[in-house]
């Protein structure tokens, strides 16, 4: 794996034994001053180095495999343009995974939430009686909002959140929006209900003005595929187990393009890569970890030829 020497330094445990004197491994970091890129370079490496191990040995049998990289995951569009039919596959891995032997079958199902203000606009030094400034109504809209309950920051497990995401307006016109995230879809009404809610409690104290509020569909809790293929996932355990790491099954507090790709056909659970630190200046990814992963994709080619 290559990566910029401006932004990525090496520390190795043997040049650092008191900073890595508990970790034994070789960490891959940023400078400071920008994303490393674990997530998610770190799957790409990983992916790569198994296509690469299992050319070099062609005495490993396995069937035909395919590999997909998307762009722009971090936004929800990923899969948008993947000919399902060009991939000509029938199961998929992502390896976008974080800590060492995990394995997601489950996700947040997501919707994004927008709520459009149009209020009433007039001269300030003539406005007494009749401006209602939407810049003002989106304020008390998130302020209404419950604020140790259903958030981001109070909420763990199974827990799922109404999340602003920004805001942006003018005296006239405003729009607030928001990602909304449950494990089921049922979650996802009640939170769009809880902003339809909101919205009704605001605006009688501005008669004149209005709220409209848009959901979109991101994608869905990949478990409902998932579970209809429980090989997909369970191959992936004795994958991580074969590669000597003891795996663990789990949910995570996020989504990926598997969610997505799930849903179109291709039953996609999350591997790990060993990322850590994600989307902040202090990513990091252990070298040995991506050996791991390396060693989970190329197990996981051959137990699906031996299952054949």
């Amino acid at each position: 794996m290559v990566l910029p020497d401006d932004t990525t330094q090496i520390i190795r445990a043997k040049d650092h034994p008191d900073l890595l004197a508990q970790i034994g491994n070789d960490i891959v970091t940023a400078s400071g001053t920008t994303l490393l890129g674990a997530d998610n370079k770190a799957g790409v490496a990983a992916i790569m180095d198994a296509a690469n191990f299992l050319m070099q040995n062609p005495q490993i049998t396995h069937g035909k495999i395919r590999i997909l990289f998307t762009p722009d995951e971090e936004v929800g569009h990923g899969t948008d343009h993947v000919d399902m039919q060009k991939l000509g596959a029938h199961f998929g891995y992502t390896i976008d995974g974080e800590t060492l032997g995990s394995i997601e079958n489950e996700t947040f199902s997501a919707d994004g939430a927008t709520i459009h203000i149009q209020g009433v606009a007039t001269h300030p030094g003539f406005a007494k009686g009749k401006m209602e400034n939407a810049i003002k109504i989106a304020a008390d809209i998130i302020a209404a909002l419950p604020r140790h309950a259903h958030t981001p920051e109070t909420t763990e497990g199974k827990e799922g959140f109404v999340h602003p995401l920004g805001i942006s307006g003018s005296l006239e016109e405003a729009t607030i929006k928001f990602i909304v995230r449950d494990f089921s879809d049922n979650g996802l009404l009640n939170y769009q209900q809880l902003l339809q809610e909101t919205i009704n409690k605001v605006l009688p104290n501005y008669p004149n003005s209005t709220a409209t509020l848009r959901i979109t569909e991101q994608y869905r809790n990949m478990k409902v595929v998932l579970d209809q293929h429980p090989q997909v996932a369970q191959y992936a355990v004795e994958a991580v187990r074969r590669a000597g790491v003891t795996p663990k099954l789990s949910s995570i507090r996020g989504g990926t393009d598997g969610s997505r790709l799930s849903f179109m056909g291709l039953p996609c659970p999350n591997i790990f890569a060993g990322e850590h630190a994600f989307h902040s200046r202090h990513e990091w990814v252990s070298v040995q970890d991506m050996q791991k992963a390396t060693a989970t994709i190329v197990h996981l080619a051959m137990i699906w030829e031996e299952m054949q």
